[in-house]
């Protein structure tokens, strides 16, 4: 059901004698006098509640996104594409035949002696002709060189035939007998891919070819390969008036040496780098652009994308006053831009088909903080390393659960039905906005102190959380993910993300599903004596504690919206979703969402 954006609609006072529906969607304390009319307000501020970014200068919006300035909704600009990857197959030639302009030889630190300065037995080399095997010898032998994960050394090759460049790319030490430890970052496949792909980018070249060692030439393996290759050729060129020109894109990927048919690993691969994709160009997007709004769009076009998988709502402010959610709509207050709760659904191919009556399925709500510009409210965000203007990642949550959504569309897992939630807004300063001290009511009836505008984040997360343990889904498992705190990006810095959870089995599935695909978490403590720091005199709970532990105590302020009966998890991304050394937005969360589904798609037994 797309029901667009909400019309005005006056926000209910909680007074005495306030319905019980109106109590659970207002702020309490204010006379009808100080919130007046919604054509009083309308009078006053020169805009009315449908006037989404009606800001006054068509300069403050991008040009691109005709939705931004008019007509509400981004469908068909260009904004929502993908870029275009790279094909990757096994044409079934050696290395020696092979011709193209980039062939890259994957291998591990024990495929050559350096003190024989010589190829050891353990070196698979393809076919390749003997003076150009002498030739990578004498690359190897440079004492500076390491074969470590990612390390590269490439030559220019002249002559008729064969590879126009030739790189040796390293891959570490080769691992022995499977363990239960869990891999901590990117696999070595992982950085060949991404490494192969910058290499191509260097040399301008259209075609390239992979040798990879036997050990690491099963479909698996070629999956994680192709999933690195596909990540990383990407550029964030969208909003430059002119891209930089590049002579030559990557066509062709051809992987020599593969064990096996290779095809069905490439296709998850491309499935979890579209959903990436999603989320990178949904984070490194501009406030300007990703609104509310945007993100419904890219929830739309999601769902159109996979149409017999998905269904779709999205909720504007009238829908969730009527459902009570004064927290969430308490952010989205002093906005301009309309809040948008979305709802995607999936279900799996079969799902009510005669053969699945009677079928006990897995429920999972995947909830993402949706805050696409956060000021900070009246707590605004100033002074040095603030980070206001970072604050479009703020909705790093919601860009993971709808990256994972368009992830889940392309890999089809059987036997769960996966529930993609957020709770879209932007948090900003007027007049009518949220003060501190104010008191708000969640969905559930819980009373909220606000004694920082600036933990915004929990509010709009714990409506979403009810919504996703209530009626309209009824989850068994609950995963929220956020940009939620400094004091976790404090605590592990920016290459971590902080997990959560009041399941032991439900954490280890999330951990391995990120070390799977070299995403880093880890778990820290929901220490229940830090509550203390969250009782308020007059209301439930307040919204924020003391300084210290501030990432553990906004968790158990989450836990609170967790009915007993259900696993929950969450993942604190404050730290991951940015990294400006490395090209900015990452997409983190991603690969971890899709593979938990996935993996609890495969556990058979509920």
């Amino acid at each position: 059901v797309w029901n667009g954006t909400a019309p005005a609609s006056t926000r209910r006072l909680a007074s005495a004698s306030a319905s019980a529906s109106a109590l659970a969607l207002t702020r309490q304390g204010r006379s009808p006098v100080e919130g007046g009319s919604e054509p009083a307000r309308q009078q006053h501020t020169g805009r009315g509640r449908g006037q989404e970014r009606g800001r006054g200068s068509s300069l403050r919006t991008f040009a691109s996104a005709p939705g931004e300035s008019g007509s509400g909704s981004t469908m068909g600009s260009k904004l929502l594409e993908l870029p275009k990857l790279p094909s990757i197959t096994a044409p079934g030639s050696d290395a020696g035949s092979w011709s193209g302009d980039l062939l890259v030889i994957g291998l591990f630190d024990n495929a050559f002696d350096a003190e024989k300065k010589a190829f050891t037995s353990e070196a698979d080399l393809g076919g390749l002709a003997p003076a150009l095997v002498e030739t990578l010898a004498d690359i190897l032998s440079d004492d500076e060189f390491k074969l470590k994960p990612g390390s590269s050394k490439s030559m220019r090759c002249v002559g008729n035939g064969g590879a126009k460049h030739v790189a040796v790319v390293g891959l570490g030490k080769q691992e022995g007998a499977p363990s239960n430890k869990l891999r901590w970052g990117k696999s070595p496949l992982h950085l060949l891919g991404s490494t192969l792909r910058s290499l191509s980018k260097q040399h301008k070249c259209k075609t390239a070819a992979v040798l990879l060692p036997p050990p690491s030439a099963s479909p698996a393996a070629v999956e994680e390969f192709a999933l690195g290759a596909f990540l990383g050729g990407y550029e964030a060129t969208r909003f430059k008036s002119s891209p930089p020109a590049s002579p030559a894109s990557l066509d062709h990927v051809h992987v020599l040496g593969a064990q096996g048919d290779i095809a069905a690993a490439v296709g998850r691969a491309h499935a979890l780098a579209d959903g990436h994709l999603v989320a990178r160009q949904l984070v490194e997007a501009p406030p300007n652009v990703a609104s509310p709004v945007h993100l419904a769009d890219y929830a739309k076009w999601i769902q159109a994308a996979h149409p017999d998988r998905f269904t779709l709502s999205v909720r504007g402010r009238a829908e969730c006053e009527a459902m009570g959610m004064g927290c969430y709509l308490g952010v989205a207050e002093a906005a301009d831009a309309e809040p948008q709760f979305i709802h995607l659904k999936y279900t799996p191919a079969g799902a009510g088909s005669s053969s699945d009556a009677g079928k006990k399925r897995k429920v999972i709500a995947l909830v993402g903080k949706g805050v696409t510009f956060d000021s900070g409210g009246y707590n605004i965000k100033a002074g040095a390393g603030s980070m206001i203007e970072m604050m479009k990642f703020d909705m790093g949550g919601a860009g993971a659960v709808l990256g994972a959504a368009h992830a889940i569309g392309g890999l089809q897992p059987e036997n769960v039905e996966v529930h993609f939630i957020t709770a879209a807004c932007e948090n900003m300063i007027n007049g009518h906005g949220l003060r501190p001290g104010d008191i708000v009511t969640s969905s559930n009836g819980k009373t909220v102190e606000v004694n920082n505008t600036d933990a915004e984040g929990r509010l709009t997360l714990c409506d979403a959380i009810n919504y996703a343990v209530g009626e309209h889904v009824g989850a068994d498992t609950v995963v929220d993910i956020a940009t939620l705190t400094g004091a976790c990006l404090v605590a592990l810095g920016q290459g971590i993300g902080g997990l959560y959870s009041n399941s032991d089995a439900l954490a280890d599935e999330l951990r391995g599903g990120g070390a799977k695909h070299g995403e880093k978490l880890w778990r820290m403590p929901l220490e229940d004596a830090y509550f203390e720091h969250l009782k308020s005199p007059i209301a439930d709970m307040k919204n924020t504690g003391i300084r210290w532990g501030g990432s553990i105590t906004a968790a158990l302020f989450l836990k609170e919206f967790v009915p007993e009966k259900v696993d929950w998890a969450h993942i604190d991304m404050a730290g991951p979703v940015w990294d400006e050394k490395n090209g900015g937005a990452t997409g983190f969360g991603v690969a971890t969402l899709s593979q938990f589904v996935v993996d609890m798609a495969n556990i058979k037994d509920n």
